[in-house]
């Protein structure tokens, strides 16, 4: 069993930068990849980023690429997620997820854990 647990969001403006964190705990979490995915209401949830268990590899969504940057910290059992030059269209809901590898794009059904999400406004 693994559990995570995110922090860090926030009502900010755009052009403004935040970062979110996402402490894991449990049995070999630190073994596993993790994602963020994000969910805007009315909205699918929709992947955002997603590291492998040592951070060597990553990849992103194409409407983050450049301003987002997702880490991982195992000695402190911490992922985050680095966000700048927010726009309003990134207000969402972000949640994260640990799971095995992945191919491709991770679906929204990716992760076998996930945590209870952190909101994030953006407002113009």
């Amino acid at each position: 069993q693994v559990h995570l647990a995110e922090s860090g969001g926030g009502l900010v403006q755009a052009g403004d930068s935040l970062r979110l964190s996402c402490r894991f705990s449990g049995h070999n979490a630190g073994s596993y990849a993790m994602a963020w995915f994000r969910q805007a209401p009315g909205k699918e949830r929709e992947f955002v980023a997603i590291i492998s268990w040592n951070g060597g590899i990553s990849e992103y969504a194409d409407s983050v690429k450049g301003r987002f940057t997702i880490s991982r910290d195992n000695t402190k059992n911490t992922m985050y997620l680095q966000m700048n030059i927010l726009k309003p269209e990134d207000t969402a809901l972000y949640s994260c997820a640990s799971g095995g590898g992945w191919h491709g794009i991770p679906t929204p059904s990716w992760g076998d854990y996930w945590g209870q999400g952190t909101q994030v406004t953006v407002s113009s």
